[in-house]
């Protein structure tokens, strides 16, 4: 089992702290072989929000934990506790990889831990973040960001983002996607994804491209593009990129790479088809381009990710998708 260490002190938000806790803390999702043992570290009696937690061990725990995460600091305009700052920089010293909620940022910055790296905070607060630690560089537009073993997110629903980035990290996509379907959520919001929308998204059956996106997800292994995509929703390109930027806060074409990639990551998990057959598969058409993509967006070549879950995932020998997961897909950017 992983060691995950809940960081929690006096002024903690609840909410982010109470979401780890039904990520980590919970029993293991089908598929999974091993799971989560979770701790919450911090003083002897700790208040967040109105609730009352008596954690497991002192902040000293935090060390020798596989992953410390520190959820949100209530109130940005105070310092952080110095016993918190000390506890979280001597568990990533340690090795531990650390991950902020919201702005548990704050902390990781007070610990040094994102000097020289790009990080993300709930938008409202990413400007005195940048200001107070002008050695990091702060991206106001994104979810979550991994840089290296540190990651931060936005905020609320984006805490669950990055949770659900760390189980798929440690267990696999189908892993993560059976969680996020047990805690009804969308299974995947890649953390390049805005924070907020200029536009609300209107309610599924009413949104200009609800049709569009199925349509999409049934022919990823088609060379599609913008133009095809504006023919079949019968609109003009131009008018297809501003929905598109409305309801998911991306381009066309963004959009669709993400969504060959999280295809070619399933089917390295869950099948033994080549490479190229992926690549074939997932409209790359060739290995070279796949390869070339994959390795930007995932940051590890098709062969390593392979190597890394193949084996933690049921096999399945087709590449016909399944539906329930392109469709949830396709909800949570609709409804995300």
């Amino acid at each position: 089992m992983t060691a995950v260490a809940l960081a929690v002190t006096d002024g903690m938000l609840h909410f982010e702290l109470a979401l780890a806790c039904e990520v980590f803390g919970s029993h293991a999702p089908d598929g999974a072989d091993s799971w989560y043992r979770l701790s919450l570290c911090g003083p002897d009696a700790v208040r967040a929000g109105r609730f009352r937690l008596e954690p497991d061990r002192g902040l000293d725990g935090l060390v020798g934990a596989h992953t410390v995460i520190v959820p949100g600091w209530a109130d940005i305009d105070r310092a952080p506790p110095a016993e918190l700052v000390d506890a979280v920089r001597a568990a990533h010293e340690a090795g531990a990889r650390v991950a902020s909620l919201c702005t548990g940022a704050f902390v990781l910055a007070a610990a040094g831990l994102l000097d020289g790296r790009r990080a993300t905070t709930h938008w409202a607060h990413t400007r005195v973040l940048a200001e107070r630690h002008p050695r990091v560089t702060v991206d106001p537009d994104v979810l979550y960001v991994d840089d290296d073993g540190v990651l931060t997110s936005a905020g609320k629903a984006a805490a669950m983002d990055l949770c659900l980035h760390l189980v798929r990290l440690d267990h696999g996509s189908a892993v993560a996607n059976t969680l996020a379907r047990r805690l009804v959520v969308p299974p995947h919001r890649d953390g390049g994804q805005a924070q907020f929308v200029t536009t609300p998204v209107p309610a599924p059956g009413g949104h200009p491209l609800d049709g569009l996106f199925p349509w999409v997800m049934r022919r990823l292994d088609r060379p599609l593009t913008v133009e095809d995509l504006a023919r079949q929703a019968r609109m003009s390109s131009r008018h297809l990129g501003r929905h598109f930027r409305s309801a998911t806060g991306t381009t066309p074409l963004q959009w669709l790479l993400t969504q060959r990639i999280r295809r070619a990551q399933e089917l390295l998990e869950t099948t033994d088809d080549t490479v190229d057959a992926i690549a074939t598969a997932t409209g790359m058409g060739t290995a070279t381009t796949l390869r070339r993509h994959f390795h930007r967006t995932v940051g590890v070549p098709p062969d390593a990710y392979r190597r890394t879950f193949r084996a933690r995932s049921p096999t399945r020998s087709s590449t016909n998708p399944g539906p329930e997961v392109r469709l949830g897909s396709v909800r949570g950017l609709i409804d995300g």
